[in-house]
């Protein structure tokens, strides 16, 4: 899934943080699906990964500037 930056020198920065959050969207749709089955040693491994790729996601959010970053947001991927 891909976004258009508002301007086209973001645009790479912008791919950047949406493949982030679409990859912890991913994670976070497995570790719901490994809570409710129960297994807590999945879980916790799915979870560390989520982590991961939030932060990773911020930290590219970070080197946006705000009326990009309010884009995401506003996307319906986040």
């Amino acid at each position: 899934m891909t976004l258009e930056a508002i301007k086209s020198k973001n645009q790479g920065k912008v791919n950047r943080a949406v493949n982030w959050l679409v990859k912890h969207n991913d994670f976070n749709n497995q570790r719901d699906v490994a809570e409710g089955d129960g297994n807590l040693k999945l879980y916790d491994k799915i979870d560390a990964k989520c982590q991961t790729t939030y932060d990773k996601f911020l930290d590219a959010m970070w080197h946006l500037p705000k009326y990009e970053q309010t884009k995401i947001y506003k996307s319906k991927l986040y």
